[in-house]
């Protein structure tokens, strides 16, 4: 799930945190990748352009929505960023779509802050060859100068009075800060947060000296990565280090498990070179943090090499660390030994018909008109936090026809949203626990247990084993010895 910042008063849902602008060829190796690593360990979503972006000439749409998207924006000046029309461009879209001057932070690298002011120093350079490159149009190079002069004159940070580890953590501490106002207040998705997060907060045990391993487990969509995401900002600073590692899955699968272990350690690691393969890579997790207190998120892990190489047990971190794992897959923690597992449930109806709500009209209750309606959508839910918020994002602003029309397709036709969420743990089975995921979704939900592990043991399929894995991997549960499965992923399997 993403972090929602809605309020009935205040709209607008930011995609970014926070955009970096800077010259790649100055910095995008050295000071703007450390800086872009603390700000994601810090939790904080950052967009930085890659080099394939800038191979035209003109500055991208992609940039142009990215920086409409962020709630705030670094600068990082530094030697060459004014030779870059392209770096100019980007800044003066950015003051053009962020008013405020204290969305805007400057980060004067290695140059005087009054040579960006008036364009002194290398940035006399700079202008003389846009002169002779863009001598017939004043204009644009005057609103180039006229970025340069506002830029500098905001406050924020000069590198030569800094060490650039202490000068990053600045960074970091003054962005969470102007970001805690936004970050996670009067979301719509927070609702209920308090009620569930206090089992959380009780295995976490505040205070105590020794290293816990803590399990969050459940269904696809139902609100783990929320939850982990709010843990991380309310208890981050008790820490020496804190890291968020989001969608270990598939960042494991689209750069590999030693890449994921050089992002872990980019914070505290100086480094360049690349970690060869992931024993390495946990011989130097275990190294670094070792005698360091620290908050550890792995977020959708499903795969036990992720633990085994990322948190291998408590003597890879020192005391008082806190290591919290979500994934769909209860035996996955079982087989790494985490003893403190908790299973996240669906909401219950009222906060349900108020996440509903929030979505739908803005509001934490539904209009009048749409109350009946609005209880049958939350019905069809049955408490799960993403189908609650894509069916309300989608009827959001519409008329009763088109209401009645939507809910009637409900147990048809299932949301693509929806769909892709609840597939990924299905798609994680093999053929033959396929199979049984199929043969109860279509045939035997609300029956006996015992009874359907007799009829499938009969077509010679091990459905003892089978269904406790479904269980494992919150696709089924079990309720007074009757298998139970969310109707979501019933209409997802028939």
């Amino acid at each position: 799930m993403s972090i929602q910042r809605n309020s009935a008063s205040s709209p607008p849902q930011w995609k970014y945190d926070v955009f970096l602008s800077f010259r790649g060829d100055d910095t995008r190796k050295t000071f703007t990748d450390h800086l872009y690593t603390a700000l994601e360990h810090r939790g904080i979503i950052t967009f930085r352009d890659e080099p394939e972006l800038q191979k035209g000439k003109a500055i991208s749409p992609e940039l142009f929505s990215a920086i409409e998207e962020s709630r705030f924006a670094l600068i990082v000046l530094s030697q060459n960023y004014a030779l870059s029309t392209w770096c100019l461009d980007e800044l003066v879209r950015i003051l053009e779509c962020m008013k405020a001057r204290d969305t805007v932070l400057p980060i004067f690298y290695n140059v005087d802050p009054s040579d960006v002011r008036k364009q002194t120093g290398s940035f006399t350079e700079a202008f003389t060859k846009h002169e002779e490159r863009f001598g017939n149009d004043k204009e644009k190079l005057q609103r180039w100068r006229s970025a340069l002069t506002q830029v500098a004159s905001f406050s924020g940070w000069n590198s030569k009075e800094w060490y650039e580890s202490k000068l990053i953590e600045d960074i970091i501490e003054v962005i969470w800060k102007k970001l805690q106002p936004t970050l996670f207040s009067f979301g719509e998705n927070l609702i209920g947060i308090d009620s569930r997060l206090q089992p959380i907060n009780l295995l976490l045990g505040a205070g105590e000296d020794d290293v816990r391993f803590i399990g969050i487990w459940g269904m696809g969509g139902i609100g783990k990565t929320t939850m982990v995401r709010v843990v991380h900002e309310r208890i981050s600073r008790e820490f020496e280090h804190n890291f968020l590692l989001n969608n270990v899955r598939n960042s494991v699968e689209k750069s590999g498990l030693p890449n994921l272990q050089k992002q872990l350690l980019s914070g505290i690691w100086t480094r360049k070179d690349d970690i060869l393969d992931p024993q390495e890579g946990a011989a130097m997790i275990r190294r670094l943090l070792g005698n360091k207190k620290v908050l550890l998120i792995l977020d959708d892990v499903n795969d036990p090499s992720h633990l085994k190489y990322l948190a291998g047990n408590q003597d890879w971190f020192g005391l008082g660390s806190r290591v919290l794992i979500t994934t769909r897959d209860e035996h996955l923690l079982i087989e790494h030994g985490v003893e403190r597992r908790w299973k996240v449930e669906e909401l219950n109806c009222d906060d349900s018909l108020q996440l509903f709500s929030w979505k739908a009209f803005k509001r934490d209750c539904p209009e009048k008109d749409f109350l009946s309606l609005s209880k049958s959508v939350v019905n069809y839910a049955q408490g799960l936090p993403l189908a609650l918020e894509v069916l309300g994002s989608f009827l959001y602003g519409r008329g009763l026809i088109e209401w009645n029309s939507a809910l009637r397709k409900l147990g048809r036709v299932c949301n693509p949203k929806i769909f892709d969420i609840l597939k990924i743990s299905y798609d994680d089975l093999d053929y033959e626990e396929k199979k049984i995921f199929l043969d109860i979704a279509c045939f035997f939900n609300g029956e006996d247990k015992d009874r359907v592990t007799e009829v499938l043991t009969s077509c010679d399929v091990s459905a003892s084993i089978g269904i406790e894995i479904l269980q494992e991997r919150s696709l089924l549960t079990l309720s007074y010895g009757r298998l139970r499965m969310h109707d979501l992923l019933r209409e997802m399997g028939s």
